[in-house]
């Protein structure tokens, strides 16, 4: 049993088969190549599910596992020096904690010769940020991997393969092995691959799929439903409550969470569109918007800034947030991604 990260609410234990965590476990070092030279370091709390892929694929081929503290990932230096010290050559980290370390600017002062591989998870991942990675890296393969608890940990993966500017959005790809991805719009009409930015929300079926909630079976039911396209038989999707849509390369970009889709002003509007693009300004360490009444920008940065000629161009006027807000830090929950619950109680 393994709890959700709680970043929709109180957070909920999910029941996963041995068969599902073998099964993901196999595509992992399949995919990412592992066996017994691979060296790890783990970020991720061991509720946490991208720990399954440490353990896991760790046991799997053989591989060294190294566990670093979690009060040291507020240090990049010292993190930073053990990756280099012990020689890391895979890490699978949250977006939050490899946007701060390039803030912080701590890549510059480590070679990470023997970092191969970087994987990310849980969240956005700004390409800003990616970018410095990119560039302190250039030889390094790195992958963006989605997926929920409920689904064991990942359903879809890509392998960055060509540049992307500031602003975009990056793809979280296609489907891993033995699963297959559905977008439906909200009256369960199915979107295909060639309905090329037509957004709708994000189903999973296949082997990833968990057994339901833990002595829960109204939310369990809720979330785990029949496959609209038949009912020939039982055949369970899982609804992941993300936003998605198809790109010219068939593959899914992510929005966020439908919690963050609003209507405002007569529109639909992604707040994570919104972040993309603020993310994007050369003096924005990391931004989270909220939605009360109107669009509200939190952003971390050195100064106060002012958006609206930078966003005047890059977003539609009702796109534009009403309040920016400067904060020093973001305050991050357990798993290491931004605690968007504090920031709802700061206004």
């Amino acid at each position: 049993v393994l709890f959700t990260s709680g970043s929709t609410g109180i957070p909920k234990g999910v029941s996963i088969a041995h068969k599902s965590v073998i099964d993901y476990t196999f595509w992992v070092c399949e995919t990412f190549k592992f066996d017994e030279n691979e060296i790890l370091a783990n970020q991720a709390p061991f509720y946490f599910d991208n720990s399954i892929l440490d353990i896991f694929s760790s046991i799997k081929s053989g591989a060294t596992l190294h566990l670093l503290p979690n009060h040291l990932f507020a240090f990049p230096n010292k993190i930073l020096e053990c990756l280099e010290k012990e020689k890391v050559s895979t890490i699978f980290w949250v977006p939050s904690v490899l946007i701060y370390f390039a803030n912080e600017k701590g890549l510059q002062k480590y070679s990470l010769n023997f970092l191969r591989k970087i994987l990310f998870a849980g969240e956005i991942m700004p390409n800003k940020q990616l970018n410095i990675w990119r560039k302190h890296l250039p030889n390094a393969l790195f992958a963006n991997l989605y997926g929920p608890t409920e689904i064991t940990d990942v359903c879809s993966f890509y392998i960055i393969n060509r540049t992307f500017k500031d602003e975009e959005l990056l793809p979280i790809g296609k489907a891993c092995k033995n699963t297959e991805l559905l977008v439906f719009d909200e009256n369960m009409n199915f979107i295909s691959p060639k309905q090329i930015g037509v957004k709708g929300e994000l189903f999973v079926r296949g082997t990833s799929l968990s057994l339901g909630y833990y002595n829960d079976k109204e939310k369990t039911k809720q979330a785990f439903i029949q496959n609209p396209l038949h009912d020939n038989y039982l055949d369970l999707l899982y609804k992941t409550g993300d936003i998605v849509s198809y790109n010219e390369f068939g593959e899914l970009l992510c929005y966020g969470r439908a919690d963050n889709q609003i209507k405002y002003m007569g529109h639909r509007i992604e707040l994570g569109e919104i972040e993309s693009v603020i993310n994007s300004h050369p003096n924005i360490k990391n931004s989270a918007c909220i939605f009360k009444e109107d669009i509200i920008c939190f952003y971390e940065s050195k100064e106060e800034l002012d958006f609206k000629s930078f966003l005047k161009d890059k977003l539609p006027s009702y796109m534009i947030p009403k309040n920016f807000i400067k904060i020093d830090k973001f305050k991050l929950n357990q798993n290491g991604k931004i605690d968007r619950k504090v920031l709802k109680e700061l206004v």
